[in-house]
C-alpha cells in the first residue's frame, strides 16, 4: 500500500508539473501571436517560439503519469451511479488513453527511435480522440448543469407557490423565459464552482482539436488563450481538490 501511495503521489506531482509546463507553453503561444505583428519584436518572438518548443518537448516526459492517471480515472468512472456520467466519462477517458498512446508514438518518432511512422496520420488520430474525449466531457457537464438548473427551478417554484398561490400568467412566462433561463444558468454555475471550472476547462481545451481537425478554424491567439485558461483551471483543481468535479 505504501508503494502504491508513493506512486500515486508521484503521478500527481507529474501531473502538476505538466500543468505548469502547459500553462507556460500556451502563454508563449499567446504572447508570440500578440507580438508578431509589431515591428522590432522579432528577437522576442523567436525566443518565445524556442521556449514554447522546449516546453512542449519537456511535457512529453510526463506522458507516463498522464496515461496511468487516465486509466485510473477510467476505472473510477465505470462505478459511477448515474448512467449518463458513467457512459460519458468512461468513453471520454478511454478516448483520452488512446490520445496519449498516439501522442507517445509521435514522441518516439520525434526523438528518432523509429522513422516508419506517418506523422500526419498519427497527429490526426490523436486530435480526433482528444476531440471525442472533450466532447463527451462537455456532454457530461451539460447534463450536470441541467440537473442543477432543474433543482433550482423546483426550489424557486415551491417558494413562489407559497408566496403567490395564484401564480403568473402564461403571457408573463413567455416573455420572461430567456431571462429566467439565463438566471437559472448563472445561479447553477455560481452555486457549483467545480462544475463551472470543469465546463470552462473543457470548452477552452476543445478549441485546439477543433482547429486541428478543421471543424472550426481559429488562430494561435485563440488557441493560446484557451490553453492558458484551461491550464489555470487545471492547476486550481490540483491545488484545491475540493474544486474538482466529483464523479457521482
Amino acid at each position: 500500500m505504501d508503494a502504491m501511495d508513493a506512486f500515486t503521489r508521484f503521478t500527481n506531482q507529474t501531473q502538476g508539473r505538466d500543468r505548469l509546463f502547459r500553462a507556460t507553453q500556451y502563454t508563449c503561444m499567446l504572447l508570440r501571436y500578440l507580438l508578431e505583428p509589431k515591428a522590432g519584436k522579432e528577437k522576442v518572438v523567436m525566443k518565445l517560439k524556442k521556449l514554447e518548443s522546449s516546453v512542449s518537448t519537456g511535457r512529453k516526459w510526463f506522458r507516463l503519469g498522464n496515461v496511468v492517471h487516465a486509466v485510473q480515472v477510467t476505472e473510477q468512472s465505470i462505478h459511477a451511479t448515474d448512467l449518463v456520467p458513467r457512459l460519458c466519462l468512461t468513453l471520454a477517458n478511454l478516448n483520452r488513453v488512446i490520445y496519449f498512446i498516439c501522442d507517445t508514438i509521435l514522441w518516439v518518432r520525434s526523438v528518432g527511435l523509429t522513422s516508419g511512422i506517418n506523422k500526419e496520420k498519427w497527429q490526426m488520430w490523436a486530435a480526433r480522440h482528444y476531440y471525442y474525449s472533450l466532447l463527451l466531457n462537455l456532454v457530461r457537464d451539460l447534463y450536470e448543469i441541467s440537473l442543477q438548473m432543474e433543482r433550482i427551478a423546483h426550489d424557486r417554484a415551491k417558494r413562489e407557490k407559497s408566496q403567490d398561490p395564484l401564480g403568473h400568467s402564461v403571457a408573463d412566462e413567455e416573455t420572461e423565459w430567456l431571462q429566467s433561463f439565463l438566471l437559472l444558468l448563472f445561479q447553477s454555475l455560481k452555486q457549483h464552482p467545480p462544475l463551472l471550472l470543469d465546463t470552462v476547462k473543457n470548452f477552452c481545451d476543445i478549441l485546439n482539436p477543433l482547429d486541428q481537425l478543421g471543424i472550426y478554424k481559429s488562430n494561435p491567439g485563440v488557441v493560446g488563450l484557451g490553453g492558458l485558461l484551461s491550464s489555470i483551471a487545471g492547476i486550481i483543481t490540483m491545488v484545491y481538490p475540493q474544486m474538482k468535479l466529483k464523479i457521482r
